[in-house]
């Protein structure tokens, strides 16, 4: 079989300093990438985990409602077909009680949905500007590689700014 060799551009002793800070730039920034798409990744999940209990807590509140509606509905039955005796007074006044019962349990449900929610929003929010800075910490990878094929200082320089900008927007995600 015939061997193959590997010739590299820069054989012997010569080598390239601002290469190899390149290199680690480049290796930093791919670090900072990962830690970012982990974070952006997780808040998404979160995100759609209290969505997911948001919605349980409306359909909830909608029960509550409907029993509620279906208490008036029969309050107004009986006000309107039975005839008026003891009996049906104790079913008017037990209606009355679970009508009361059922509109405190419906605004106590429904405050619950809210605040889960804003738990979304919230959620929604960080996972946009951990995006963000994942795509800006990507940009600024692939900019600090062109280094390498067309060996122009510029590229690293614009790669360091947008690692920089991506980070800083990812950190504002955890103002949020």
């Amino acid at each position: 079989m015939a061997e193959l060799e590997i010739h590299h551009e820069h054989e012997g002793g010569e080598k390239d300093p601002f290469g190899i800070r390149v290199g680690v730039l480049t290796s930093v920034l791919a670090v900072l990438l990962a830690v970012v798409t982990i974070a952006s990744h997780r808040a998404h999940t979160a995100g759609v985990l209290v969505k997911s209990d948001a919605n349980d807590k409306w359909s909830y509140y909608q029960s509550k409602k409907i029993k509620l509606h279906n208490i008036e509905l029969g309050e107004e039955l009986v006000q309107l077909m039975a005839p008026k005796n003891d009996e049906s007074a104790k079913s008017l006044a037990h209606m009355k009680t679970e009508k009361k019962r059922y509109t405190e349990e419906s605004k106590e449900v429904q405050e619950q949905a809210e605040g889960l929610e804003h738990k979304v929003e919230k959620s929604e929010a960080r996972a946009l500007r951990y995006d963000f800075g994942e795509g800006l910490i990507e940009i600024g990878l692939v900019l600090s590689s062109l280094y390498f094929i067309s060996k122009k200082k510029f590229y690293p320089l614009m790669g360091i700014i947008a690692g920089i900008a991506g980070v800083i927007a990812a950190i504002s995600g955890l103002l949020v």
